[in-house]
């Protein structure tokens, strides 16, 4: 199953945000393990490397950019998917982006810790623990 992460999955890892940090750990764990085929949208990557450069420092922001790279695929941003965004109903942008970008790579799903964001989105929007529970479940292999 294609995921498309979300930027605060991401930033639950990165930054050990508790309490969220073990589930989304757990996520990327099964990205590891091949269990899902994970997707960052590209802006998740410049915002990374932003915000770890703000926070720490900017080698080591490129340094995770770079392993994140290496663990994930890449939702494109091009105007296609800029244009759909423009056009969406989703009440913010970056988050249209997002579900833009994961419709035009062909992704499965969209994992998130803010659901409410994606009422509107016609792909299934899972929280970390929907997807983890569906994940142990072994529906995803």
């Amino acid at each position: 199953m294609k995921i498309v992460f979300d930027t605060n999955i991401i930033l639950d890892v990165l930054l050990i945000r508790e309490p969220f940090a073990q589930m989304s750990i757990n996520l990327f764990d099964a990205v590891v393990s091949k269990e899902v085929d994970g997707y960052l949208c590209a802006t998740t990557l410049t915002t990374m490397d932003y915000l770890v450069a703000k926070r720490q420092d900017k080698q080591r922001a490129r340094t995770l950019v770079g392993q994140l790279l290496e663990l994930f695929s890449v939702a494109e941003v091009n105007e296609v998917v800029l244009a759909k965004a423009v056009l969406s109903d989703f009440s913010d942008f970056e988050d249209a982006v997002l579900y833009e970008a994961s419709c035009y790579a062909g992704v499965d799903s969209i994992v998130t810790r803010n659901g409410k964001d994606f009422k509107t989105a016609l792909l299934p929007v899972f929280s970390p623990d929907e997807l983890w529970q569906q994940i142990q479940q072994g529906i995803n292999k």
